[in-house]
This record gives structure tokens, C-alpha cells and sequence, in this order.
């Protein structure tokens, strides 16, 4: 008879306390002390975020830039934005640079990976964080808990974030109810072909911070496969004891609808198809489909007899090769200037 019981994996276990730590552990003084002559780089990629990033840079620059000198250089990588995201991000106080200029002369891609890797390019601190330009209330310790596990261990290469994510609907406020994607689809696949990486809460944060010389050594995917790929490729690179876990309490930000959630999960999903396939887990001259068909409800286009239009939304992923293998190619941060 089958064995029912279920227990946590003993190394996900053993993973999980001993790599988790919280926000609270690391304040700014201590890091100070303990930074030494390691530089720190935060990176923001915005696009469209004129609502929000000032105010992140804002607080950034006040309390780990201007009260401790914590960090030493606060990049924003404007991705195409239609606003005023530069000028109200360099009003603030950060360093504005165009996401296709640090990245002229190399194929033209497009997403959230290409404007991270363009930041990282950008960048020139040992230690670089990156942080989403969404979030509203933002605090000093999203900074400042990526970045302690990295000043005070040397064996850890890179720490991604978690925290409570409330999704505010019409029946009220549901206090993890955010991450959507994460539950109902990163976290079984993950578990299904990566079980190593079980043991992170949020897999899919866009809150994580590395050493420069080993996020230099990984693709980022254009798309929102980024965060998926950059966690099952630095496995494979430094091993899951050198990735790290911080609790940083609680994040707010603006939330997407159903459909686009579900082209995200398209991404993923594509994203962990292309590991799969370089592990030789998949038929390596299979290519998943990569149109996604969805429905929308009305509209002038709508079919009679569905009452919906069809909604066909290319989803295909490309990649930036490792930042060390185009380094010759990367032109000077002072010529990329938003």
C-alpha cells in the first residue's frame, strides 16, 4: 500500500531554517559596519511608473544614501516609458538610464528581463539589488534585507524576498490573496521538476538582490520568465545553499486582471520548457506552441455565437546571454542617460 504520509523534504526543511532570515535582522548601522569596501548598487527597471517611483527613490536616497552611506549608487532603467517616469525618477535623486541605450548594438528585445539585465550593466557595485518601481509604501528595509545575507556571509550569492501580498476585491481584502500566478502555477511546477526550490515563498518577487560577478554569469529572459529562470539557473550554477530567503514584511502594488496573469503564466511556463530542454528533460527538437488564445468578452469584433472576441497574444520568450559574455559590447553608463 502506498505510503499516504506527507512530510517536508529534509533538505527543503533544513534549507528553509537555515537560509530564511528577516528584514528586522539587518539594520542599515550594522551593514554599514559590516560592508567594508564592497560598493552597493540598487536597480530599479520602471516603465510607466510616474505614480510610484519617486517616492521610492525619494526614500532610498534619504535614509541608506543621505543618513547612512549605505548605498552607494541608485540606477532607474526607464523601459520605454510613455510618461514622465525619468524626469520624476531623476527629480528624486536617482541616475536615469535608457534601457535601449545600454543596450545599442545588441538585438532589440522586450520585457522586464532586458530592462534588468540593462540595470545590471549599468550598475557598478559589488552587490546590486533590484526592486520593482510599483510599490506604494514603500520602506528602507526592502533595501536593506536583500542586501544584509550579502554583507555578512560570504557563502551566500543571492537573496530573494518574500512577503505578504494583499489583494483588495470587492468582497474585501485577502491578506496573501496576491500571488495568483505563484500559487496557481510557478510554485507546482517548480515543486514538480525543481523541488530544490520549494523552499521559496515567493519564487516569483521581483525583490532580490546578488553578488555582481555571479548575475553576470546568467541569462535573463526578456520576458516574464525572468525571475523563473534567473532561480533554476543559479541552482544549477552556485547550488541552493548559496541562495538565500528575507522576510520583508508586506507589499503593495498595483494588481493585474485575469487575462493578463494568464499570459504571464504562458511565460513561465515556456520559460521552464527551455531549462527543461537544456537538462534534457524535454524532446530537444520539440517546440511548444507559442500563441495564447483567450477570450474577451463583447467588443465590436466579437464572434455571434460566443459573444466574445478571440484574443490571440504572442508569448514567446528570447534571452540576453550572460552580461560577462557582452560586456566589450555594453557602452558606458554616462552615454545611456535617459
Amino acid at each position: 500500500m502506498r505510503n499516504t504520509e506527507t512530510i517536508v523534504s529534509p533538505v527543503v526543511e533544513a534549507w528553509a531554517t537555515y537560509r530564511t532570515t528577516s528584514a528586522a535582522d539587518w539594520p542599515a548601522r550594522r551593514l554599514l559596519r559590516a560592508k567594508g569596501d564592497s560598493r552597493v548598487s540598487v536597480v530599479l527597471p520602471a516603465r510607466n511608473e510616474e505614480a510610484t517611483v519617486g517616492a521610492i527613490v525619494s526614500t532610498i536616497r534619504e535614509h541608506l544614501m543621505d543618513r547612512v552611506a549605505l548605498v552607494d549608487e541608485l540606477i532607474v532603467v526607464d523601459s520605454r516609458s510613455t510618461d514622465r517616469t525619468a524626469q520624476v525618477a531623476r527629480a528624486a535623486g536617482a541616475e536615469v538610464v535608457s534601457q535601449d541605450a545600454m543596450t545599442r548594438g545588441l538585438p532589440r528585445l522586450t520585457g522586464k528581463g532586458d530592462a534588468l539585465w540593462a540595470g545590471l550593466a549599468a550598475a557598478e557595485g559589488d552587490v546590486v539589488a533590484f526592486v520593482d518601481a510599483d510599490l506604494r509604501e514603500f520602506r528602507p528595509h526592502f533595501v536593506t534585507g536583500l542586501i544584509g545575507p550579502l554583507l555578512t556571509d560570504p557563502s551566500v550569492d543571492f537573496v530573494k524576498g518574500f512577503y505578504h501580498r494583499p489583494l483588495v476585491g470587492t468582497a474585501g481584502v485577502e491578506a496573501d490573496g496576491g500571488g495568483r500566478v505563484t500559487e496557481l502555477m510557478a510554485r507546482p511546477l517548480l515543486n514538480l521538476f525543481w523541488p530544490e526550490l520549494a523552499g521559496f515563498v515567493q519564487p516569483l518577487a521581483g525583490e532580490y538582490a546578488g553578488r555582481r560577478d555571479v548575475l553576470e554569469r546568467v541569462p535573463f529572459v526578456s520576458g516574464y520568465g525572468v525571475e523563473t529562470a534567473m532561480l533554476i539557473d543559479l541552482l544549477d550554477l552556485v547550488g541552493l545553499d548559496a541562495l538565500a530567503q528575507v522576510d520583508l514584511g508586506e507589499r503593495k502594488h498595483r494588481h493585474q486582471d485575469t487575462a493578463a496573469l494568464g499570459r504571464m503564466s504562458a511565460q513561465i511556463m515556456l520559460t521552464a520548457w527551455s531549462r527543461l530542454q537544456r537538462r534534457g528533460w524535454a524532446a530537444p527538437g520539440a517546440f511548444p506552441a507559442e500563441l495564447l488564445t483567450q477570450f474577451r468578452r463583447g467588443g465590436s469584433e466579437a464572434l455571434p455565437n460566443l459573444e466574445r472576441e478571440i484574443v490571440v497574444t504572442d508569448v514567446s520568450i528570447e534571452e540576453r546571454p550572460p552580461l560577462a559574455e557582452l560586456r566589450h559590447r555594453v557602452p558606458r553608463r554616462r552615454m545611456a542617460a535617459a
